[in-house]
């Protein structure tokens, strides 16, 4: 018998290596975030784990067992699919290695096991090799010695377990492989329900560190992968409403005056703040630049030049961004577009073209339209979405002029913000009112700035010490193109929002941490008095102010708030990973997958998110919040979030 089982050596040795790397990892991820877990969290996680493991297990070894089969049957001198599943076995170890001991720097990141961003930053190698040179390059030594050893040793390992195997195959060996083959498959789903495993069946709690320590990061990224080819629909992680509802319920939280037509059912009118001339727009979007940064906002004090501009013009207290990255933050800003569990639409395909946008609005009422930014403007396709909905002109760096500094994201914000100097001088001769989107880059991992620029005090944070000192160059840059700008043409007939498109990390036990998406405002230059403005407000809500500022009657189908008026509620909305948060007048409602909800009060002053037990109000505000994330893919999948005349 024992040598009838031998043919299984080979597939226990992949599979002790495997089963090995998945659950020292956890163990040593357990131990590291000790802080973070409650009682009982830790065996949840090893439990969960371990399903997951076998599932992971499962899915893994059964093309193993197919090789191993196909070298029992047809077994020649060569030993061909020994070779195979020697190399299979290695190349695969390898990997799972790679990405188990990438983690703790994603986690320190993203504070979440490697998910869709993992795989989303893997599209730019180039950009992403250099962040690590540059940044991480200890870090990416060590993990590629790991990896290598773990190659080395897993070859000799596996390949040793053929070396006394019979010549002659049986037919107890083939019933052995085949009944071993059906174990992996039933492993591989996971469960003996009419679902396979998903990261939903095993997880437990409300903070999304701790969820996802229950998975193995390959799991976790293949899982996203899976799910970048179906994009998610809301509806299978929260819920479903009638389309009617979901409409009526979003319009009607949208506070608009007449909607114009059922064919684009949120496209309404909004009477303008200004009536004069005709401005232009300059949007600042500052990369990763939180609140908790910002002296104004009771942050660490680090941005001098943007707290003078709060005294200077309108600023928000207490804006939130939609969502963790770029994309995300470029999507609210320039569509207005509610966030949801999908990628930003600035990467879905349906939105490439004829979607809503600030540049296709305004390049309808005679602006010239353009986006400046200091890295290679086909990141995170902004090109192809910003070219296909209304921007006429990207200005990146192959078209800098003598750039200074090049850093791993690109030109540096000066110069970055000469350039931008450049192109705003030369649009103010054209007599045409222009709209500018202006994208900063220094202030990003791994902070790589001009040296001697700025300092900071003795005794500040060693720990955040190069972060913190990127973000005060930001700011430096930033205040130094103000100044500049004040003193062109142009100055006089624009209006200039500076915001931040997402903090630069978040962090938290809660299933949305909210506090980590506060950041800061603020508008420069329009007709409204300087002033701080305490209400709650969204990302969404700053291009409907903008077109009011600039005068703007056009119809538009965005659902966020002028903030030159007044609302009966304060209200922001925000995705993070798989949970959608909505705020309103200081309770907030979280929607989480399995259906799953959570009622918090949140008090924006204080930063405190408590939770609460489920009232009547909150059955109400779960609906809203349900209703707009469905929305999302609604509008999303039906192209229903476009101007007239546009299909």
């Amino acid at each position: 018998m024992t040598a009838k089982l031998s043919v299984l050596k080979p597939l226990f040795r992949f599979s002790l290596i495997l089963m090995s790397v998945f659950i020292l990892s956890r163990i040593a991820l357990l131990v590291w975030q000790h802080q973070r877990l409650a009682d009982g969290d830790c065996l949840a996680v090893l439990f969960g784990g371990l399903r997951v493991d076998l599932s992971s297990l499962g899915y893994l070894s059964a093309l193993a067992v197919l090789m191993l089969l196909a070298d029992l049957l047809v077994r020649r001198k060569t030993a061909f699919f020994q070779h195979v599943f020697t190399l299979y076995s290695s190349i695969v170890v390898t990997l799972i290695v790679v990405v188990e001991a990438s983690t703790p720097a994603f986690i320190t990141q993203y504070d979440v096991r490697p998910n869709r961003l993992f795989v989303e930053y893997l599209d730019y190698p180039q950009e992403v090799f250099s962040m690590l040179l540059h940044g991480h390059l200890f870090a990416m030594i060590s993990t590629l010695m790991i990896a290598t050893l773990s190659c080395v040793f897993a070859y000799r390992y596996i390949n040793a377990a053929f070396s006394k195997q019979q010549n002659a195959k049986t037919v107890s060996q083939v019933v052995i492989l085949v009944t071993t083959l059906l174990v992996c498959l039933i492993s591989a789903r996971g469960t003996v329900s009419h679902r396979p495993l998903n990261p939903a069946l095993v997880y437990f709690s409300s903070d999304s560190l701790v969820n996802s320590l229950a998975l193995n990061s390959t799991y976790s990224v293949a899982f996203a992968i899976k799910n970048m080819g179906n994009e998610k629909n809301a509806s299978s992680l929260y819920g479903t409403m009638p389309r009617d509802e979901i409409l009526q319920t979003v319009k009607q939280a949208a506070y608009k005056q007449q909607f114009i037509t059922e064919s684009i059912p949120t496209l309404a009118n909004n009477t303008p703040f200004s009536t004069g001339k005709q401005k232009n727009l300059v949007i600042i979007l500052e990369e990763s630049l939180g609140a908790r940064f910002v002296g104004e906002l009771g942050g660490i004090g680090v941005t001098p030049e943007l707290d003078k501009l709060y005294q200077q013009g309108w600023g928000f207290d207490n804006l939130y961004a939609t969502g963790t990255r770029s994309v995300r933050g470029i999507e609210a800003v320039t569509t207005g577009f509610t966030p949801s569990p999908s990628r930003s639409v600035v990467k879905l395909s349906k939105s490439q073209r004829n979607f809503f946008s600030l540049a296709d609005v305004l390049s309808r009422t005679g602006y010239t339209t353009q986006f400046i930014y200091g890295g290679e403007s086909h990141f995170d396709n902004m090109k192809s979405f910003f070219l296909g909905n209304g921007f006429s002109d990207i200005v990146d760096i192959n078209d800098m002029q003598s750039p200074e500094f090049i850093s791993s994201w690109g030109a540096s914000d000066e110069d970055l913000f000469n350039q931008a100097d450049i192109e705003l001088s030369e649009l103010n001769k054209s007599g045409k009112p222009f709209f500018s989107l202006v994208f900063t880059s220094s202030n990003h991992d791994p902070f790589d700035i001009p040296e001697s620029k700025v300092t900071l005090p003795e005794g500040h944070d060693p720990e955040n010490y190069k972060r913190d000192l990127a973000i005060k160059y930001a700011d430096y840059a930033l205040g130094k193109f103000i100044a500049k700008a004040k003193t062109q043409d142009y100055w006089q007939d624009t209006v200039f929002l500076v915001v931040v498109d997402h903090d630069v990390r978040v962090f938290g036990s809660e299933p949305v941490p909210l506090k980590s998406f506060h950041i800061p405002a603020v508008i420069l230059n329009s007709e409204m008095d300087a002033k701080r403005d305490t209400r709650l407000v969204s990302q969404i809500d700053l291009p409907v102010t903008l077109l009011s500022l600039l005068g703007v009657e056009q119809a538009t189908p965005m659902l966020g708030y002028d903030l030159t008026k007044q609302y009966p509620v304060e209200r922001a909305m925000m995705q993070y990973y798989d949970n959608f948060a909505y705020v309103e007048n200081g309770e907030a409602v979280i929607l989480m997958p399995n259906q799953k909800v959570s009622y918090w009060r949140y008090d924006p002053t204080s930063k405190t998110q408590v939770a609460i037990d489920n009232t009547g109000s909150s059955v109400g505000l779960a609906k809203k919040a349900l209703a707009h994330v469905l929305f999302s893919n609604l509008a999303y999948t039906e192209q229903l979030y476009r101007l007239p005349n546009k299909s």
